[in-house]
Formats: structure tokens, C-alpha cells, sequence
């Protein structure tokens, strides 16, 4: 006692403190038999080559389907001279050289987060190289996922300074946040704005054919296709994506043709726009050139697209596909359009349908409208994949998420952000009914983007990359020279249409800022008022209550400590299930945890309390199951757990030892959890207060077999009694909890916590929707929060 009382006295906190902190430790013994394994793909060449196919129907479309519209965006006036077309083309070629192709294809991609692409890829990275997440839901246990890929710094290097500076305050924590906020919410005007315009263009060609044709017929057939296409969302891709890499391929095979062909057949002169001096010459005939810049710029929109696409393909061959088909094709195409326009001036609206032969005019509109579907399917799915991300990540409401395809995981639809898609789509093209107006607004969501990338691949190079600071400011320089003239010209136009994706991305940060800062504001809430863990077991092996037949899982955000709603459930009833779980279930800044990592489970305290933790860990590619997987795997593993437990009991020698007999013992499931049993040792409570024998569990009604207070001779016995308790019935218990601002809070803050969040939650999915809890087993605990 002496020495207890010296030693609190040197460490200044007192005997509940000692106790708190060896009935809850972390879960470092459990994940610590977890180890990064992550290494990235080898591809034979041929499985390469068939990949780079394959990603021209995914990656690529948006990109390709740009010669419809972009020179009569850059001269939406009419044409001066023919030094301006040169001009305008020389522009066009060193932006798709420098941008997408020097800048992504061979820089930005390799920013990927274990294959994933996107602004959210980028701020997952970060959120594991420093602690910049705003929900502290992380522990370093979660730093042993085989996809959890990190570094370590040296104190005194740049990276360790930077990783500091970053951590050391909240404001520039916030400020990553609303950055990556922005940036997608740009991205999914992105996956407005796309099908519109690309739709648009291509159906146009129409007029090519009968020139008396009115636009309003042509914005008709466009609605009509645009309608179709969301409409057969919900049957996914699975079936006919097989259809869209020969179809991109067709596409850009005849563009590249038909370039060569108009570059022979009406002036070769112009392939002196790839001398740069003609950009050059170009700026000096004054604001008019800088004006068009908009519209040059839309020659790589799309560029965003290949790298929010990267799930699936590698990015090798996304790298072979872009420079030995696209961009050559990309560059023909434009060039021979150039050397039409340059002879024919008044035919730059609809110059693609102009300068095709009148034998394959109408072929060549059957292929661009399926590429421009195409096109719109592959931003229409990034934007379910970035709703998704944000969703994992606590960053927007909880929205119904549906594998389409049970061969690629990453294929999902989202029937609320759909019809959401398809009412401003359709309200896009009805509204502006020109391709002019909806180019502006389209130009304004891709520079946007692009410049929030740029401004994320600063850490990323420091911190992940841990890139020289001089090779930092070049990259950052030469990105900002060429995109932010662009951002100024696109500027100019916001009243001609640019304002669309601003409308669109305000609404859309509002809505997930103040998601997330509800969210944060109800898990600090949660943290601050957490139940202590002693004062759960002073309560005795029944906790005070009497003990009923079941298995009760009580859900929490907590991966540690007795949440709150638990305290209130067990104030107001008088019995608890003779078996508890508490479940937390978190999302990591990983893209996926795989299934034999996903949980972590340890006892909490004695046997004879028959109370268990368990932790389900996913990222943000991850879906839970609509059947019993998540409630099987959940037992699979606490039943393994019992085992190995016991076995690991068996033995006295050192932690090495004991890892090799779980791994040997756990072959069924070798990668699930390791055991940390120590902290029940040091309680003062016993294990074995009596010993009943456990009856057959066929005979659940007996209140011996379910009585608390009961452990086991045999590791069998507890598996008997954990079955018996789960035929017994198996009962959710989730928390209903309402938050509300204090009556001292700010104007601001009772704005968006009791009328903004409030009416965000009123209309989202409840959690036993997200968690797929059967009706007639939830139990929703409710209380009010005040923060």
C-alpha cells in the first residue's frame, strides 16, 4: 500500500486513474499481429497492354469528346485571320503537353492512395501522414493495416517541420478541410456539367445535316438522352462497360484519321503552331486572345476525370494508353480542325461535323454520341465514388449506397445523388440551351479542381514524397503559371454562365461543412462524457441489474470507454443482455481494410462479466453487406477470439511465442486479432468466483445457463454459453442522439446545429439503415446533446 500511495503521489493521479487505464488499453496487442504487406502490382506485359485498352473506356472519354465543342468556344465571334487559328492551336497543344500529360499522366497519378485517385486520395494520404483529420477517431493500432502505408520522419528534417506546423493548429487543419470540401464539390458540378455540354455537342451534328433545324429540338433529343442515361444507372455498368473501351477506341481512331486526312487535304501550314512562339505572338493581339483562354482550356477538361478515375487500372497502363493513342489522336485531330477552320471560317460552330465527308457523317455521329455517353457515364460514376469518399469520412449525409456489380467493388449507384444529377443536368441543358453558356460554367468547375490539386500535391510532395523543397516550388511554379491565367480568364466569365458550379459548390460545401462539424461536435461530445470503466465493473458481474438470455451489441463511435447512452440505457431499464458487445464501427483514411483485418476484439474485464469490445474498422471504398455478413464475422471473430484467448493462457513464455501459436491456431482466419489479456491480470476481481456447468445450448431458457457471474473449465464452455446467448436472440442497441447548440451559443452556431444539421439528419438514412439492423431487433436508445 505504501508503495501505491508513493507512487501516486510521484505521478500526481489517483487510484481510479491506474484502474481506468488497465481495464481500457488500446488495442495495440491486437493489431500489432497485423503488418503493412502492401506492395504495389507487377503486371505481365501483355495483362498491361489489355489494361491500357481498357482504360480508354473509363478514363478517357470526357477528354476525348472535347474536339466537339472547343473551338467554337475559343471563337464563339467568328475568325479575324488565320494567325489567330495557329494561335489558338499552338496554345492548344502545349496545354495538352503540359498539363495532362506532363503534370497527371506522369506526376499527380503517382499521388495515388494504394490505386485510388481523386481529391479525397490525396487528403486520405495526408490524414495519415499527420494527424490533420478533425475527428480524432484514429489510434496507432490502425497503423498496422497492411493498406495503412506510411512514413516516419526524422525530427530535424523538413517533412518532421512541415508535419508539426500542420498538426500544431486547428484553423490550418480546417483550411485543408474546406480545400478538399471544395475541390469536390467542384468535381461533382464536374459530373453535372459533363454530361450536359458533351451530350449537347455531340447530338448538335444534327444541325450539320439539316441546317433548318431549331436548337430546341436539339436540346430535346439531348434531355431525352440525358433522362435515359440516369435512368439505367441503377442497372450499373457490369453488363455493357464491356462495350465502352471498343467504343472510345473507335472514337478515337476516327478522330485521329479524319485529323491527319484535313491536315492534308486543306492546309498543312498550320503544323507550325507547334513552334511556341506562335503562343506568343498570339498574346500580343490583346484582351480578345486572353478572353479565349476559357475556351482553349476546354481542350482538358477531362484531365481531372483520369486521375479521380485510377480505381481500377494501374497507373502504367494508363500511361501507355494516354501517349500511345489518346494524345497523338487528341493532337491530329485538333490540328487537322485547325487546318479546316483556317479555309472555311464561318464553319467553326459544329467544325468537327463540318470537316467530316458527307459518306461517313453520319456514322461519325452514331460514335460521338456513344463516346459523349460513354464520356458522362464515367464522370456520373466518379461522382457516386466521391460521395461515397466524403461519406466514409464523415464529410456527408448518409445517402443509400448500392453495389451494382459483385465482380468490381468499386461499382456503385446512389439513387438520391442520381436524380439529383439528373434535375441540374437537365436544368443545365434546358436553361442555357447553347453550348457557349454551359462551356463558361464547365471551364470554371475544371480550374477549379485543378488548382485544388495543385495546392494539395505541395504536402503530398513534402510530407509523402518528402520531394526536395527546390523541386516543390518548381512543380507548384510551373502549375500555377499555366493554370492560373486560365482561372483568370474563366473569372471574367462568371456572369456568362461561370456562376453555375460556384451556385453548385456553395450548396454543396454548406451541406457537407456543417455534416461534418455536427458530426465532430457530437463525437467530442461523446469523448468528454464517456462512462468510466471502473464504474462500470464496481457495479459487479451483473452490473447491478439482472442478466437476460441474448447477446446485446451496443454500438459507439468510442473505440474506447463505455459510451454515455449505454450509462442511460441501464438507468432507465433494469436488465442487460448476458452478453455485451460494444461495437464501434470507423472508417480509416484508407480506401479499403480487408475483410481478416477488419475487427479487433479484446474482453473487458473478468470472464464472468461476459463484456467484449469490438472494433470494425473499413475505408472508404467499403460497403456494408445488406445479409447477416457483418453480424457473422462479428461472432466468427469473437468466437476465435475466446479460443485463441485460452490457449494463449496455456502459456508463460514470451509474446513471440504466443503470436506463432495464434497464427498456427487462427489458420481458419490467420490475420484476425491477437490477444492483450494483461490488463484483466492486474484486476482485482477474479475470474473463476463460481463454476457452473454449461448446459446444451438448446436449453436457452434456462436462467442458470444465462445467469451472470458464471466462467468455465473449458474454453468449449464459453463457445456453448456465447452460442446459447446468440440463439437466444441478438439485440442492436443503437444510440438516438439529437444534438442541440447551448442557449449562449453564436447566432452561426445555432443556425447550423439546430436547423441546418437537424434537418440534414431528419432527411438522411438512419443508422440501422446504414448498419442493415433488422426492425425487430433494434433497440434505439434516445438522448439530447447539447453542445
Amino acid at each position: 500500500m505504501e508503495s501505491n500511495s508513493s507512487t501516486n503521489e510521484h505521478t500526481g493521479r489517483g487510484t481510479m486513474w491506474e484502474l481506468e487505464r488497465n481495464l481500457d488499453q488500446p488495442m495495440d496487442a491486437e493489431a500489432g499481429r497485423l503488418r503493412n504487406m502492401y506492395r504495389e502490382k507487377t503486371y505481365p506485359t501483355l495483362v498491361l497492354l489489355q489494361l491500357a485498352f481498357q482504360s480508354l473506356g473509363v478514363v478517357f472519354g470526357d477528354l476525348g469528346t472535347s474536339p466537339l465543342y472547343v473551338f467554337f468556344n475559343i471563337f464563339p465571334r467568328g475568325i479575324e485571320d488565320t494567325e489567330q487559328v495557329i494561335g489558338a492551336l499552338s496554345l492548344i497543344i502545349y496545354s495538352l503537353t503540359l498539363i495532362p500529360l506532363v503534370k497527371y499522366v506522369f506526376i499527380v497519378l503517382r499521388a495515388n492512395d494504394n490505386g485510388q485517385g481523386g481529391t479525397f486520395a490525396l487528403y486520405s494520404l495526408l490524414c495519415r501522414h499527420a494527424k490533420i483529420n478533425t475527428i480524432p477517431n484514429q489510434h496507432r493500432t490502425d497503423e498496422d493495416l497492411t493498406t495503412y502505408s506510411r512514413h516516419t520522419y526524422d525530427e530535424k528534417s523538413l517533412a518532421a517541420k512541415i508535419k508539426g506546423w500542420l498538426e500544431g493548429n486547428e484553423i490550418r487543419k480546417n483550411v485543408i478541410l474546406i480545400l478538399v470540401l471544395f475541390g469536390t464539390c467542384m468535381a461533382v458540378g464536374d459530373g453535372i456539367l459533363t454530361p450536359a455540354i458533351s451530350v449537347l455537342s455531340a447530338t448538335g451534328g444534327i444541325q450539320v445535316e439539316e441546317p433548318k433545324m431549331r436548337n430546341d429540338v436539339v436540346v430535346i433529343v439531348s434531355v431525352v438522352i440525358l433522362i435515359g442515361l440516369f435512368s439505367m444507372q441503377h442497372f450499373g455498368t457490369d453488363k455493357v462497360s464491356w462495350l465502352f473501351a471498343p467504343i472510345v477506341l473507335v472514337w478515337f481512331i476516327l478522330i485521329g484519321i479524319l485529323g491527319a486526312v484535313n491536315i492534308y487535304k486543306y492546309d498543312r501550314s498550320v503544323l507550325k503552331a507547334f513552334n511556341p512562339i506562335y503562343v506568343y505572338r498570339y498574346f500580343k493581339r490583346g484582351k480578345t486572345s486572353w478572353a479565349s483562354l476559357g475556351g482553349i482550356m476546354l481542350s482538358i477538361t477531362g484531365t481531372e476525370a483520369l486521375f479521380a478515375d485510377l480505381s481500377y487500372f494501374p497507373v502504367q497502363a494508363i500511361q501507355i494508353a494516354f501517349t500511345v493513342v489518346v494524345f497523338p489522336c487528341l493532337l491530329l485531330q485538333y490540328t487537322g480542325q485547325a487546318a479546316y477552320i483556317s479555309q472555311n471560317t464561318d464553319h467553326v460552330s459544329h467544325a468537327f461535323y463540318y470537316s467530316l465527308p458527307d459518306s461517313v457523317l453520319w456514322p461519325s455521329f452514331v460514335v460521338a454520341t456513344a463516346a459523349a455517353i460513354v464520356a458522362s457515364q464515367a464522370t456520373i460514376s466518379m461522382t457516386y465514388s466521391i460521395i461515397k469518399q466524403a461519406l466514409a469520412l464523415g464529410c456527408f449525409p448518409r445517402v443509400k449506397i448500392i453495389h451494382t456489380s459483385k465482380k468490381y467493388r468499386g461499382q456503385i449507384y446512389s439513387p438520391d445523388i442520381n436524380w439529383i444529377l439528373l434535375i441540374f443536368c437537365i436544368a443545365v441543358t434546358a436553361g442555357f440551351k447553347n453550348q457557349s453558356q454551359i462551356a463558361n460554367a464547365y471551364g470554371t468547375a475544371v480550374i477549379m479542381v485543378m488548382l485544388v490539386t495543385t495546392f494539395l500535391m505541395v504536402p503530398i510532395m513534402l510530407l509523402v514524397w518528402r520531394s526536395h523543397w527546390s523541386l516543390v516550388i518548381l512543380f507548384t511554379t510551373l502549375s500555377l503559371v499555366i493554370e492560373i491565367p486560365y482561372f483568370s480568364a474563366v473569372v471574367r466569365k462568371i456572369d456568362q454562365g461561370g456562376w453555375v458550379p460556384l451556385v453548385f459548390a456553395v450548396a454543396f460545401l454548406i451541406i457537407m461543412y456543417v455534416w461534418h462539424y455536427g458530426t465532430l461536435k457530437r463525437y467530442e461530445f461523446e469523448m468528454h462524457s464517456k462512462v468510466s470503466m471502473a464504474w462500470i465493473l464496481g457495479l459487479g458481474p451483473s452490473l447491478g441489474l439482472v442478466r437476460v438470455p441474448g447477446v446485446g451489441l451496443v454500438y459507439t463511435e468510442l473505440a474506447s470507454g463505455v459510451p454515455h447512452i449505454f450509462s442511460h440505457f441501464i438507468t432507465n431499464l433494469p436488465a442487460i443482455h448476458s452478453t455485451l458487445v460494444f461495437v464501434c464501427v470507423k472508417y480509416l483514411p484508407v480506401y479499403t481494410v480487408p475483410p481478416d483485418e477488419r475487427f479487433l476484439v479484446k474482453r473487458i474485464g473478468p470472464k464472468n462479466f461476459h463484456m467484449f469490445r469490438c472494433v470494425a474498422r473499413y475505408g472508404y471504398k467499403d460497403i456494408h453487406k445488406k445479409d447477416d455478413d457483418f453480424e457473422q464475422m462479428l461472432f466468427n471473430s469473437l468466437m476465435l477470439f475466446v479460443r485463441l484467448e485460452s490457449m494463449m493462457e496455456e502459456y508463460t513464455d514470451s509474446d513471440e511465442y504466443s503470436t506463432r501459436e495464434l497464427n498456427q491456431a487462427g489458420n481458419a482466419n490467420p490475420r484476425i486479432n491477437g490477444i492483450n489479456t494483461s490488463s484483466n491480470m492486474e484486476l482485482s476481481y477474479t475470474s473463476h468466483d463460481s463454476i457452473i456447468q454449461v448446459q446444451s445450448p438448446n436449453h436457452t431458457g434456462n436462467s442458470q445457463l444465462m445467469s451472470s457471474g458464471q466462467t468455465y473449465q473449458t474454453v468449449g464452455d464459453e463457445v456453448a454459453f456465447l452460442n446459447a446467448c446468440r440463439e437466444a436472440g441478438v439485440v442492436h442497441i443503437l444510440g438516438n442522439t439529437i444534438i442541440r447548440a447551448r442557449r449562449d451559443s453564436g447566432f452561426l452556431k445555432k443556425i447550423a446545429i439546430n436547423y441546418m444539421y437537424a434537418f440534414l439528419r431528419k432527411i438522411c438514412r438512419e443508422n440501422s439503415a446504414i448498419f442493415n439492423v433488422p426492425h425487430e431487433s433494434l433497440l434505439n436508445v434516445g438522448q439530447v446533446f447539447y453542445v
